[in-house]
C-alpha cells in the first residue's frame, strides 16, 4: 500500500482534477443513457463541469480509474469527486487525507473508521 504525504497529495491535485473530470463525464453519460433508455455512445463526451480541467484526449474513464487504483487513491464518490489518500500519521497510525472537487487545496484528514463525517482540518495533531 502506498502512503501519501500531504505535499505529495497536494502536488497530485492538478492531475487528480483531470482524472475526475474524465470519470465524472463518463458517469454522467451513463446515468443519462439509463434514464432515457438509450445505449451509451463510445467516445461521447458530456460538457465539462465547472471545476474540472476539461477533457483529456489521452484518457478514458477506465484508464483514469486504473491510474487512481495504481496510486492507491480511494475514489469514494465519483460525482462529488470525493477522494481519500492513504497516509500515515507521524505516530504510525493510518489516516486518510481527504479532498473533493471544489476544494482549492488539500485541507482535511480523518481516521479510516470515521469517514467523511469525521473530517478534521489539517494539520494533524501531534498525538492521535
Amino acid at each position: 500500500m502506498r502512503y501519501w504525504t500531504e505535499q505529495e497529495a497536494r502536488d497530485y491535485l492538478p492531475r487528480l482534477r483531470t482524472l475526475l473530470g474524465v470519470i465524472r463525464r463518463a458517469t454522467q453519460l451513463e446515468v443519462r443513457a439509463r434514464g432515457n433508455g438509450h445505449a451509451t455512445i463510445p467516445g461521447a463526451q458530456a460538457p465539462p463541469s465547472e471545476k474540472d480541467d476539461g477533457p483529456s484526449s489521452d484518457l478514458d474513464a477506465e484508464a483514469a480509474l486504473r491510474e487512481l487504483d495504481e496510486h492507491g487513491i480511494i475514489l469514494r464518490d465519483p460525482q462529488r469527486g470525493l477522494i481519500d489518500f492513504p497516509s500515515r500519521h507521524s505516530g504510525g497510525r493510518d489516516v486518510l487525507l481527504c479532498w473533493q472537487l471544489g476544494e482549492d487545496d488539500l485541507a482535511w484528514w480523518h481516521l479510516p473508521e470515521d469517514g467523511f463525517a469525521g473530517r478534521k482540518p489539517l494539520p494533524m495533531p501531534p498525538e492521535l
